[in-house]
Protein backbone atom coordinates (compact mmCIF):
# COMPACT_ATOMS: atom_id res chain seq x y z
CA UNK A 1 0.00 0.00 0.00
CA UNK A 2 1.36 3.82 -0.58
CA UNK A 3 -0.59 5.39 1.65
CA UNK A 4 0.37 9.16 2.49
CA UNK A 5 3.35 8.26 -0.15
CA UNK A 6 4.20 11.00 -2.48
CA UNK A 7 6.65 11.83 -5.28
CA UNK A 8 9.03 9.85 -7.61
CA UNK A 9 11.88 7.30 -6.90
CA UNK A 10 12.79 7.44 -11.21
CA UNK A 11 14.58 4.12 -10.46
CA UNK A 12 17.34 5.96 -8.55
CA UNK A 13 18.44 5.76 -4.74
CA UNK A 14 17.81 9.49 -3.06
CA UNK A 15 21.10 11.31 -3.81
CA UNK A 16 21.48 10.32 -7.24
CA UNK A 17 17.18 11.99 -7.42
CA UNK A 18 17.98 15.00 -5.07
CA UNK A 19 20.79 16.04 -8.00
CA UNK A 20 18.44 15.10 -10.74
CA UNK A 21 15.73 17.58 -9.52
CA UNK A 22 18.46 20.02 -8.37
CA UNK A 23 19.53 19.84 -11.93
CA UNK A 24 16.34 20.10 -13.43
CA UNK A 25 15.39 23.10 -11.26
CA UNK A 26 18.54 24.71 -12.61
CA UNK A 27 18.15 24.59 -15.92
CA UNK A 28 14.11 25.08 -15.64
CA UNK A 29 15.73 28.79 -13.88
CA UNK A 30 17.84 29.64 -16.37
CA UNK A 31 16.86 28.50 -19.47
CA UNK A 32 13.12 29.43 -19.17
CA UNK A 33 11.86 26.47 -20.80
CA UNK A 34 13.34 22.21 -20.72
CA UNK A 35 12.01 19.55 -22.58
CA UNK A 36 11.83 15.99 -20.19
CA UNK A 37 9.91 12.97 -19.68
CA UNK A 38 6.30 13.54 -18.38
CA UNK A 39 7.10 12.34 -14.89
CA UNK A 40 9.93 14.72 -14.25
CA UNK A 41 7.98 17.52 -15.57
CA UNK A 42 5.08 17.16 -13.31
CA UNK A 43 8.00 16.51 -9.79
CA UNK A 44 10.13 19.60 -10.38
CA UNK A 45 6.76 21.65 -11.00
CA UNK A 46 5.67 21.32 -7.33
CA UNK A 47 9.47 21.92 -6.31
CA UNK A 48 9.71 25.03 -8.68
CA UNK A 49 6.05 26.63 -7.80
CA UNK A 50 7.38 26.30 -3.99
CA UNK A 51 10.74 28.11 -5.15
CA UNK A 52 8.86 31.13 -6.72
CA UNK A 53 6.84 31.46 -4.25
CA UNK A 54 9.68 31.38 -1.33
CA UNK A 55 11.68 34.20 -3.37
CA UNK A 56 8.96 36.09 -3.46
CA UNK A 57 8.83 36.58 0.00
CA UNK A 58 11.92 38.97 -0.47
CA UNK A 59 13.46 37.78 3.17
CA UNK A 60 17.27 37.02 3.91
CA UNK A 61 15.89 33.33 5.76
CA UNK A 62 13.77 32.33 2.02
CA UNK A 63 16.84 33.35 0.02
CA UNK A 64 19.18 31.58 1.81
CA UNK A 65 16.33 28.28 1.53
CA UNK A 66 16.43 28.89 -2.21
CA UNK A 67 20.03 28.53 -2.34
CA UNK A 68 20.10 25.17 -0.14
CA UNK A 69 17.41 23.74 -2.39
CA UNK A 70 19.06 24.76 -5.67
CA UNK A 71 22.21 23.25 -3.99
CA UNK A 72 24.46 26.06 -3.50
CA UNK A 73 24.00 27.83 -7.10
CA UNK A 74 23.91 31.37 -5.87
CA UNK A 75 23.72 32.37 -9.09
CA UNK A 76 20.62 30.80 -9.98
CA UNK A 77 19.07 32.07 -6.79
CA UNK A 78 19.87 35.44 -7.80
CA UNK A 79 18.88 35.39 -10.88
CA UNK A 80 15.25 33.53 -9.45
CA UNK A 81 14.72 36.81 -7.07
CA UNK A 82 15.73 39.25 -9.68
CA UNK A 83 14.28 38.09 -13.16
CA UNK A 84 12.11 35.21 -12.70
CA UNK A 85 9.95 35.40 -9.49
CA UNK A 86 9.29 39.42 -9.98
CA UNK A 87 7.02 37.96 -12.90
CA UNK A 88 4.79 36.49 -10.30
CA UNK A 89 4.03 39.09 -7.68
CA UNK A 90 0.28 39.03 -8.05
CA UNK A 91 0.01 35.72 -9.21
CA UNK A 92 -1.12 33.40 -6.49
CA UNK A 93 0.21 29.80 -7.38
CA UNK A 94 0.38 28.31 -11.29
CA UNK A 95 3.44 29.83 -12.58
CA UNK A 96 4.48 26.88 -14.84
CA UNK A 97 3.17 24.70 -17.61
CA UNK A 98 3.36 21.35 -18.73
CA UNK A 99 2.75 20.71 -22.46
CA UNK A 100 2.36 16.72 -23.81
CA UNK A 101 4.89 16.74 -27.15
CA UNK A 102 4.52 13.07 -28.74
CA UNK A 103 7.99 12.48 -29.89
CA UNK A 104 8.47 8.55 -31.33
CA UNK A 105 10.81 7.04 -29.12
CA UNK A 106 11.95 3.47 -28.64
CA UNK A 107 11.21 3.15 -25.53
CA UNK A 108 7.39 4.81 -25.11
CA UNK A 109 8.77 6.78 -22.68
CA UNK A 110 6.21 9.88 -22.49
CA UNK A 111 8.13 13.51 -23.28
CA UNK A 112 6.43 17.23 -22.45
CA UNK A 113 7.93 20.58 -22.19
CA UNK A 114 7.32 22.97 -19.08
CA UNK A 115 7.99 26.21 -19.07
CA UNK A 116 7.14 29.73 -17.23
CA UNK A 117 3.48 30.99 -18.09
Amino acid sequence: MKHKAHGRKFGRVRKVRVALIRSLLRALILHGKIETTEAKAKEIQRSVEKLITKSNKGTLASYRGVISVLGGEERVAKMLKEEVAPKYTEREGGYTRITKIHVPSHDARKRAVIEFV
